[in-house]
């Protein structure tokens, strides 16, 4: 198994490095892969001047799979626009052609108090948020900032094609097929033929998966939804810019953004795995960031790409275990119980594999 490993910047070494040590221990018992290292982000710009360079492309294209952890800090806001870390996020999902987001918003049964949510309406939670990555507002053209009557006009293209709607709808019904066989579509169909347009193909896909029983919500009302009675839904799909907001207010109802992995895959199920918090310039290098995410992510790796199910539930078991002893970092700290930092907390799920 050939693993990218891109860490990026702010917490991101100090998180990927005790993903690292996870996937060592597993190694240690017989798993088979092989890392190399590569740069995007900001440590990209500062030592290319491009966030995707052409030997990260190169890394992860024979990659079989890329682990990354976070991109950008405030240093490099003032950059153009083309040299800023997050177009290499970008960058390499269309590269890639990374157009199936997984996002599951889980709450462990020992974080029901860290929910900003009263515990009584989050516990046992389990949503799979399935967020299409390639296309929508943050990739339609026309794009810009131009003069029109005397002043600045700013201006984004959404815009989906017919089978990139289809094939994330697809991935949705699938997902939705092994689960509880529930999926609610989100759009804005009131008020976007683009997302009109959505719907329409996503009822067609349904015809193909008779036992799914669909659903339709404006986004408005989904955001609304997620916080008022979230267990009502079970996967969710929608589109680049909805799925970016929803599934972080999902984050929250789960105790913590640092408790969330993400995949990205293409039609092959080659993927991008990467928690979904930021890179946390803030707290950056202070051995204080929740490494459990990006750990999480490398249990997602080994299901999706590798199908490596084991491996996968070992890590997943471990996490659980280290919240059973009560280890919480400081993002989902709680009285009497004992906060630790980076290394410390993947020191523990390392003692449970």
């Amino acid at each position: 198994m050939k693993i990218a490993v891109l860490a990026g910047d702010g917490i991101g070494p100090e998180i990927i490095a005790q993903a690292i040590n996870v996937l060592n221990a597993l190694k240690a018992d017989g798993l088979d892969f092989e890392l190399e290292h590569g740069l995007i982000g900001g440590c990209a710009v500062d030592a290319t001047g491009e966030p995707y360079p052409e030997a990260t492309h190169a890394l992860v294209t024979q990659a079989d799979a890329i682990l990354l952890g976070a991109v950008g800090g405030p240093q490099y806001d003032a950059l153009p626009r083309p040299q800023r870390p997050e177009r290499g996020l970008l960058a390499i999902r269309k590269a890639l052609n990374l157009f199936a987001n997984l996002r599951p918003a889980i709450l462990y049964a020992e974080l029901a108090e860290a929910s900003s949510l009263k515990p009584e309406v989050v516990a046992g939670l389990d949503i799979m948020i399935v967020r299409e990555l390639t296309g929508d507002i943050y990739f339609g053209e026309p794009r810009g900032i131009k003069q029109r009557d005397g002043q600045r006009v700013g201006f984004n293209t959404m815009i989906y094609s017919e089978a990139e709607i289809r094939r994330i709808a697809h991935v949705a019904f699938q997902a939705a097929d092994k689960r509880n066989k529930k999926l609610c579509s989100v759009d804005k169909m009131n008020v976007l033929e683009c997302t009109q347009l959505w719907r329409d193909v996503v009822i067609e896909v349904a015809k193909e998966y008779p036992q799914v029983a669909l659903s339709h919500m404006l986004v408005d009302n989904a955001a609304m939804q997620l916080v008022r009675e979230p267990k009502q839904f079970d996967v969710i799909v929608t589109g680049n810019m909805f799925g970016d907001i929803l599934s972080d207010e999902a984050s929250m109802l789960t105790g913590s953004i640092g408790m969330l992995p993400s995949a990205s895959l293409d039609e092959n199920n080659k993927g991008l795995y990467e928690p979904i918090h930021g890179s946390a310039p803030d707290i950056a290098g202070q051995d204080v960031a929740n490494p459990l995410a990006t750990i999480l992510s490398v249990a997602m790796m080994l299901r999706y790409t590798f199908n490596q199910e084991e491996a996968a539930l070992r890590i997943e078991n471990a996490v659980q275990k280290v919240l059973q002893q009560g280890f919480r970092t400081s993002d989902i700290a709680a009285p009497g119980l004992q906060t630790v930092g980076t290394q410390a907390m993947g020191d523990a799920v390392l003692s449970h594999l």
